[in-house]
């Protein structure tokens, strides 16, 4: 029973890296809207002549964490691989485990957020119902 458990988990956490890719069909579209709301935004601050330095470098602040999701899909493999080498390690490490998943979980959110995106947004919910069979499975074997 554990090791089909352990297959299973295995098999959660590769369905998630697997998804990452997936993320990155959409990224042109996505940059593209993201640019396009910045124009619009900059096309606002100039036209309506209040000439705000700071709420025009809120403005820009915002839009350029929002721009760039590649640290959240870098960190979330390099998790998921941790999460792996984990638990292939002859030792008790439940609660290391459970630690990374919560970074795994952290990271899908962040890219959920900052992406924005419908598309991205479902890849978004079918990781994290990876992550709960994970999670689920974990409680299993510990």
């Amino acid at each position: 029973e554990g090791a089909s458990a352990e297959r299973d988990i295995t098999e959660n956490i590769q369905k998630i890296e697997q998804l990452i890719p997936e993320v990155e069909k959409y990224e042109s579209e996505r940059i593209e809207t993201v640019k396009e709301r910045l124009n619009s935004k900059l096309k606002e601050f100039i036209d309506s002549g209040n000439q705000n330095g700071d709420r025009f470098e809120q403005e820009i602040i915002y839009f350029l964490d929002k721009f760039d999701i590649n640290e959240e899909k870098i960190r979330l493999k390099n998790h998921c691989t941790f999460f792996i080498e984990t638990m292939q390690q002859n030792e008790v490490v439940g609660n290391k485990l459970g630690f990374i998943a919560q970074e795994i979980g952290r990271e899908i959110n962040t890219l959920g957020s900052k992406a924005n995106h419908a598309e991205i947004q479902k890849i978004v919910v079918n990781m994290k119902d990876y992550l709960g069979k994970v999670k689920e499975q974990s409680l299993n074997i510990l």
